[in-house]
């Protein structure tokens, strides 16, 4: 049988019928035709992705910005193999840190190494990421570097070290709890001084480098969290999965930690009510907003990685509507994601 590399796609032999209908239809030309021709999928899709310009994503922040919440914005992409495409991710991101700091919007950006070139080779990347880390650091505009599968956990973590060391420390990552690793990875991190975005995890990893059992990743989550926030520099907490909220919540309030110390975040579209239940409750809430030309590989793979995801997008609709007292109790709750 085929097994995987870690981080990376099972083989669509192995999956299970509806997971290969998703990527089946991510990778379809005339699918994607069809689909995004059609009023009800653009519809829905700009539930979760605004759009596809800079604008799009300027004008979620002003959206944000009434409501009392501030903004990452991701240009959708990843494991870019040629530098047109690497250099055109630097420069969309270079206009929309200029558009925040024009703007004085709530925003920061979230990228990844793979798509500014990490993959065509290291000088490459310096220079290419270079462009970028000068415009933000001008502006006074932090960047978050996002975290891929587990091949690349060690390839970030030491190239976001490397920028770390040579003064560019308005920047951040990400760590994921599933992770077996993480926990030495936060201290790390806390050692640092640096910003570290906290989620669950989404990729499909291997029992030997990832916990499997949502009670498993729920407990690890809690214990980063509870560092992060009590010794590190301004984490992010990003998680739909109310057991989690309560965990933050009840731990801020016994410790007494400000609100000012960390910040809650979620994707863009997903549980709103809560987003503004939190900042109603005095906690600070940043959306994670992306926006590109792939928001349609982007929506159809991300419920490929997971289907359950599909399941938790449809419930999160459900849960903000009068109707949401129908929905599983939020125990059962498997959004690894976030």
């Amino acid at each position: 049988m085929t097994t995987a590399a870690p981080g990376r796609p099972t083989p669509k032999a192995d999956l299970p019928m509806l997971r290969r209908g998703l990527l089946f239809l991510s990778d379809s030309k005339g699918a994607r035709k069809v689909l995004t021709g059609t009023p009800l999928t653009r519809s829905a899709s700009q539930r979760f992705v605004p759009g596809e310009k800079v604008d799009d994503v300027v004008r979620a922040a002003h959206e944000a910005r009434e409501l009392g919440l501030t903004i990452t914005g991701n240009y959708l992409g990843e494991a870019v193999q040629n530098e047109a495409d690497a250099r055109k991710a630097a420069d969309t991101y270079i206009e929309l840190v200029r558009r925040i700091e024009a703007e004085n919007l709530p925003a920061n950006c979230s990228l990844k190494f793979t798509q500014m070139g990490q993959d065509i080779s290291e000088a490459f990347l310096a220079e290419n990421l270079g462009r970028l880390l000068e415009v933000a650091d001008r502006a006074g505009v932090f960047l978050r570097f996002d975290m891929e599968g587990s091949d690349y956990t060690q390839r970030t973590l030491d190239a976001f070290e490397r920028l770390w060391a040579d003064g560019w420390t308005n920047t951040g990552v990400v760590l994921q709890a599933y992770l077996k690793r993480t926990p030495a990875d936060v201290r790390r991190m806390i050692e640092l001084g640096a910003r570290v975005r906290l989620c669950k995890g989404a990729y499909a990893e291997p029992p030997s480098v990832a916990h499997q059992d949502m009670a498993q990743i729920r407990e690890s989550f809690i214990e980063s969290m509870k560092w992060l926030i009590s010794e590190g520099n301004y984490p992010g907490i990003a998680t739909h999965d109310e057991v989690i909220l309560d965990a933050a919540r009840e731990f801020v309030q016994r410790e007494g930690i400000g609100s000012d110390r960390f910040e809650f975040q979620m994707l863009y579209g997903v549980r709103r009510d809560l987003q503004r239940q939190l900042v109603d409750d005095g906690y600070k809430m940043r959306v994670y907003v992306p926006f590109g030309e792939k928001w349609y590989p982007y929506l159809m793979r991300r419920l490929a990685e997971r289907p359950d995801n599909l399941k938790f997008m449809v419930g999160s609709v459900i849960k903000e509507s009068p109707f949401g007292f129908l929905w599983p109790d939020r125990n059962s709750n498997d959004d690894r994601s976030r």
